[in-house]
């Protein structure tokens, strides 16, 4: 319950934000599969702002809509900062003017000693500006390391526009 409620604030704050600056929201989701999409949208008047996104569950999706490389999918994996980079520069060529991207392991089941469990990468961009990118790792069940990732990419956008970079 309090996280739904943190999801639904920090969404409405990245909206008035987003709103105030005149730009449009994209996401490329991975392991949250659309859940940020959902935050944007459950907020009133989020047409004004949300773009709309892409769910690139698989790899492929991950290559033929975001164009990841294959390349770094062979050498580092789809939950690393590399991939999630190439996540956020795909999303904006399909349009907006900000993207987010996440890719992570949410559990139970996938994790190794490199990537446990709850790893997560959370990647930002303001368009033709460089992506900035962060590893985690949250504590919890699949539910709770989906919704923390929720929480984390929002007020990572949100700190992206009050920065200005």
């Amino acid at each position: 319950m309090y996280l739904d409620q943190a999801i639904n604030e920090a969404a409405n704050r990245l909206g008035n934000a987003i709103s105030k600056e005149k730009k449009m929201l994209i996401t490329a989701e991975s392991c949250t599969g659309g859940l940020i999409g959902a935050a944007c949208t459950d907020i009133a008047g989020s047409s004004a702002w949300f773009y709309g996104g892409i769910i690139s569950y698989d790899n492929k999706a991950k290559e033929n809509i975001l164009g990841v490389s294959k390349e770094t999918l062979a050498n580092v994996g789809a939950v690393s900062i590399e991939t999630v980079e190439q996540m956020c520069i795909g999303a904006l060529q399909l349009g907006g003017d900000i993207s987010v991207a996440v890719s992570g392991v949410a559990g139970p089941a996938g994790g190794s000693p490199d990537k446990p469990v709850g790893t997560v990468i959370i990647g930002c961009m303001i368009r033709d500006e460089k992506p900035h990118v962060q590893r985690f790792h949250f504590d919890g069940d699949r539910i709770k390391v989906r919704e923390l990732t929720v929480i984390n990419a929002l007020e990572a956008v949100l700190t992206l526009i009050k920065n200005g970079k």
